[in-house]
């Protein structure tokens, strides 16, 4: 195929057998969210370049390298979003949505980063968030972690994932322990990579995140931003450690935690798995308070998580151990007819059979092919019964499950795949 008709790079197709596992596992997530009383907000994908480098953060790759940014033609600079919790928060302040209230919301949909494309990584990639706003007590911290213990439960990933949980505190015990790191990364100059230093003014907070095996030793010496914390959020970062224990939920407090984004605050987490190589975060998310003052006198309470569905679709379908039938689609029935000019009468037979047997799937065959080949693509379909279409006008069942095959009438038809069916 000619090159200009490929698909970009790092953009894929969700092709039509892959469809119903990403359906199902969006049902999932319909169910949870129902579960935990959050309320689906469907965001747009053009956002201004103002929000992100505001709420994320000039010196974060995500707005220095990765965003993809342009004029449009009123010369208003705006970027395709490339990650949902900073367009929820416009949201909710635009709209005035927490006026007296609490807000629990979730979204899915498209994100984009210009980054380099690897395994369950892409450019174009889709993302399932929840924020909850107005609510400032280690008691939703909890609950969205319990949300996540759900979903992984139910999905059968609990034994391939591990929790790992973090607090940053507040922008003044940050700060100072950014000049502590400062201090200690300075000293330690000459071990640094190239992009910590680059880190070193702009984000240094984000070294610690660093995989580089020569730096490890360093970095396990670096000052703890936990041992800077003041009485408060210590006690924030205790009571949410007390709900996982009372809750049942393993975790690992790992004090080299750090999101990507600027404007998280206190409690960070990150649901991590080993079986898809070096990029094994899964779902991160935490608390954000200081997010609204960036573009409102108010403050607001919120706090959230993302999950890269293309990533989670592939740790299933690594760690699953049998294929799921419902991640696949299977017609109830398909007709077939003998004769080429029966295809209207099997068109109008399907169409009857739909309306008397409410969520009966029937798929017709309008290939022209032999009755034989006919028959041979409705077994791939994997079918419950194939309906044929005799040239005497005669219609002939075979039921599949017991490899029967009779003569019936439409009404007795309809009888059988009422019993049978449905």
């Amino acid at each position: 195929m000619n090159n200009s008709l490929r698909a970009i790079r790092g953009m894929r197709d969700v092709l039509p057998q892959e469809t119903p596992i990403w359906q199902w596992l969006e049902g999932k997530f319909r169910h949870l969210t129902y579960r935990y009383g959050y309320q689906e907000m469907r965001l747009p994908l053009l956002e201004p370049v103002a929000l992100f480098e505001r709420a994320v953060g000039q010196a974060t790759d995500i707005v220095s390298k990765e965003m993809y940014n342009f004029m449009d033609k009123s010369g208003e600079h705006i970027t395709l979003r490339p990650e949902g919790t900073s367009g929820c928060m416009r949201a909710v302040l635009e709209n005035n949505l927490c006026y007296n209230k609490t807000q629990r919301l979730w979204y899915q949909g498209p994100m984009f980063r210009y980054e380099r494309p690897q395994k369950g990584r892409l450019r174009q990639f889709t993302q399932f968030g929840v924020e909850a706003f107005g609510m400032a007590g280690p008691d939703v911290d909890a609950e969205i972690i319990f949300m996540l213990r759900d979903l992984f439960q139910e999905l059968g990933l609990t034994s391939h994932l591990r929790l790992e949980i973090n607090s940053l505190g507040i922008p003044e015990e940050r700060r100072a322990h950014r000049e502590a790191l400062v201090a200690w990364f300075s000293a330690h100059r000459d071990q640094l990579d190239e992009d910590s230093l680059n880190r070193l003014e702009t984000n240094p907070l984000r070294i610690l995140d660093s995989k580089n095996p020569d730096m490890q030793v360093m970095l396990n010496q670096a000052p703890r931003l936990l041992d800077f914390l003041q009485e408060e959020s210590r006690q924030h970062f205790s009571a949410v450690c007390e709900l996982l224990e009372k809750a049942s939920i393993p975790y690992i407090v790992n004090p080299r935690l750090v999101r990507g984004l600027d404007y998280y605050t206190r409690t960070v987490f990150e649901w991590i798995t080993d079986e898809l190589g070096s990029q094994g975060t899964v779902c991160g998310g935490g608390r954000y308070d200081g997010l609204a003052q960036l573009f409102s006198p108010r403050p607001l309470a919120a706090c959230g998580f993302a999950i890269g569905i293309e990533r989670l679709l592939l740790l299933i379908q690594t760690v699953s151990q049998q294929d799921n039938p419902l991640w696949h689609f299977h017609p109830d029935v398909v007709i077939a007819n003998e004769r080429q000019d029966d295809g209207l009468k099997a068109q109008l037979l399907a169409e009857r059979l739909r309306q008397q047997i409410d969520g009966l799937s029937v798929l017709v065959d309008c290939s022209g092919a032999k009755l034989k080949r006919q028959h041979q693509t409705a077994l791939q379909s994997q079918c419950q019964a194939i309906v044929t279409l005799n040239s005497g006008g005669e219609i002939r069942l075979w039921d599949l499950a017991s490899s029967q095959q009779m003569t019936l009438n439409e009404k007795d038809l309809i009888g059988w795949l009422q019993q049978h069916l449905h």
